[in-house]
């Protein structure tokens, strides 16, 4: 079967304008729509066609797919501000938001019933991946329809089938735990490395390669010793799917002891007032409670500060 050509895509923030860019660079038809029309509107110079309304995108759309901020906004969008409606038989949503399970699987079935198919893809790969097309995609729903639709699905990343509905975002929340508890062991040991004399730089290109390598170590442990703290995964955005994984363990009857000692420095961080730094800024979090210790003498660079947007 061809490939859907027609596309809507609700949500154009920090991930879905540069995964709006890939979809358009690969050929396909693409509407979108955003919250705030203004970011949506940057994306008509690259062949976007820009809706009004969420459920005018979707109409006559092969394909939807969401990206946003969380639950109750995935569902008032889709169900209550009429793209389930605007949706044709037959036609697939993709929400690639970080949701709980518990919703996406309910929202699989409400969509089930208005002959919709409905893929939970939730990503990892952060802005990086998204602007060059090598987001990790984890896809829970119907194995054959994820297959139907891998040219979609490889203009923004490499996708793997994980499962029935629900899986996708159970895969996510796997991913956030790692990468938050990493983030957490990353900043304490180039502290670690400042504080007893070594520069810090040096000893991560150091362990580069050795058991310690991994993807963190090479971005957010770049951005640490850089400072930079404009987000590409905001923490507060972060600090949600930490709450998530909470309440998802306790109702398989799991205690996770690093996820909820992580959680509850993000919590602190957020509401120090930096939940919109990116979630290598937990570093931010470890040097206040370890004053005067710091990794590096640069000055920080913040959401807001002028020629530091991304």
């Amino acid at each position: 079967m061809a490939p859907a050509k027609k596309i809507a895509l609700l949500g154009t923030g920090l991930m879905g304008a540069p995964m709006a860019r890939r979809l358009l660079g690969a050929g396909f038809d693409l509407t979108v729509w955003n919250r705030t029309e203004a970011k949506a509107r940057m994306l008509e110079a690259a062949g976007a066609k820009v809706a009004e309304k969420p459920a005018h995108a979707a109409e006559g759309a092969d394909v939807v797919i969401t990206m946003l901020e969380k639950g109750s906004v995935v569902a008032d969008v889709v169900f209550k501000r009429g793209v389930a409606k605007a949706m044709q038989p037959g036609s697939t949503l993709i929400d690639m938001s970080s949701i709980p399970p518990s919703t996406a699987r309910a929202h699989a079935e409400k969509l089930a019933e208005m002959e919709i198919v409905a893929i939970d893809a939730p990503v990892s790969g952060g802005t990086v991946g998204a602007e060059q097309g090598t987001l990790a995609i984890m896809a829970g729903g119907d194995a054959g329809k994820v297959l139907e639709l891998q040219s979609v699905f490889d203009a923004m990343g490499r996708v793997t089938h994980v499962g029935p509905p629900g899986s996708g975002q159970l895969s996510k929340l796997a991913n956030q735990a790692i990468v938050a508890i990493t983030i957490g062991a990353v900043a304490e040991g180039l502290l670690l490395a400042a504080a007893g004399g070594a520069n810090p730089a040096s000893v991560r290109n150091a362990i580069r390669g050795g058991f310690a390598e991994s993807r963190i170590l090479d971005l957010h442990g770049a951005r640490m010793i850089a400072r930079d703290f404009v987000p590409g995964g905001m923490s507060r955005i972060h600090l949600k799917d930490l709450d998530t994984i909470l309440t998802e363990a306790r109702a398989l009857g799991l205690d996770l002891p690093l996820v909820r000692s992580v959680r509850e420095r993000f919590a602190m961080m957020c509401n120090a007032g930096l939940g919109d730094t990116d979630h290598s800024a937990l570093l931010l979090e470890l040097e206040q409670r370890n004053a005067p210790h710091r990794v590096g003498d640069g000055e920080n660079k913040m959401p807001g500060m002028q020629g530091n947007e991304t």
